[in-house]
């Protein structure tokens, strides 16, 4: 059971590194928008990691339409990160209540 979960993690990862920001996949006609932009919002920390061993791989797409796909980016990158400073606060408070 627990190589399973090991498995499910590598598949997981390997997904998440099918679109990443300025891979070459997008072409220069197609702009990258609102859902683009969640997406890498999404995946920003895989791609911090792999842009240390592959250059030409960003956590930003370059080729985007401006607002939107900003937009879009800073609200996955606060609610994935602000949804993870709420379970931090909710843990640390249940803590203290303990005592």
């Amino acid at each position: 059971m627990k190589n399973m979960k090991w498995i499910f993690l590598i598949c997981v990862i390997l997904s998440l590194t099918a679109c990443l920001p300025n891979d070459g996949t997008h072409n220069t006609n197609h702009l990258a928008g609102f859902f683009w932009g969640i997406w890498h919002g999404w995946i920003a920390p895989v791609s911090l990691i792999i842009s240390i061993f592959k250059p030409q791989i960003s956590i930003y797409e370059s080729n985007n339409i401006g607002l939107w796909y900003n937009f879009g980016f800073y609200i996955a990158i606060i609610g994935g990160f602000g949804s993870l400073q709420l379970t931090r606060n909710k843990y640390k408070t249940s803590n203290c209540s303990d005592k």
